[in-house]
This record gives structure tokens, C-alpha cells and sequence, in this order.
């Protein structure tokens, strides 16, 4: 494995953890219970993911500050724009799979 600074891997990190963002807000097709379903991981848990690393360092930020900033607006405003009706397989899967923290 590459030795890389502790620097350079928080650089690297903060720049994959951007495009992720980035590429998760030009796909606002993809429901979160998909994610969910998918990759056990959705945009509400890496905003609360978000949330826990600025609470540890410190800064108290709400749980509606920090899903601004993962969907680049006001939560209720993506879902208005955004959320669609699943299908019921779709939330079977998802009562069927969830993490216990959902």
C-alpha cells in the first residue's frame, strides 16, 4: 500500500467524499430507500454521518443543517422536487433489510 501523509489521505478523502456528494445530488432519480436497499447507505445517513464527525469536533450543527448540506438545498425542498412512489417490493426489501438505526 502507498504511504501517503496523513495530509494527503485527508485530501484525498475530503475529494472523493465531494464527487460523492456531487454525484449523489445529479442523481436525484435514485430514491433513497434504493440506496438503502442497495448499499445500506443513503443521503440522510451520510448527512447524520456528517453530522457525528462536526459533533465531534465541537460544532453543533442540526440534523436539517447538515442534510442541506449533503442535498445541496432544503430537505423538504429536494423531496418535493425529487421523491417519487416506490413500489411495494421495493419497500419490502427495505423492511426486510434495514439497519436497526432506520
Amino acid at each position: 500500500m502507498i504511504d501517503l501523509s496523513e495530509q494527503q489521505q485527508r485530501d484525498f478523502e475530503a475529494a472523493a467524499f465531494r464527487r460523492l456528494v456531487a454525484h449523489m445530488r445529479e442523481r436525484s432519480d435514485v430514491q433513497n430507500i434504493e440506496l438503502m436497499n442497495m448499499a445500506g447507505f443513503c443521503r440522510n445517513c451520510l448527512a447524520n454521518w456528517y453530522r457525528d464527525a462536526a459533533e465531534g469536533e465541537g460544532v453543533a450543527l442540526t440534523k436539517e443543517d447538515a442534510r442541506e448540506i449533503i442535498y445541496g438545498m432544503p430537505y423538504g425542498e429536494w423531496q418535493a422536487a425529487n421523491q417519487t412512489e416506490v413500489s411495494d417490493i421495493t419497500k419490502t426489501t427495505f423492511a426486510l433489510t434495514r439497519p436497526k438505526d432506520h
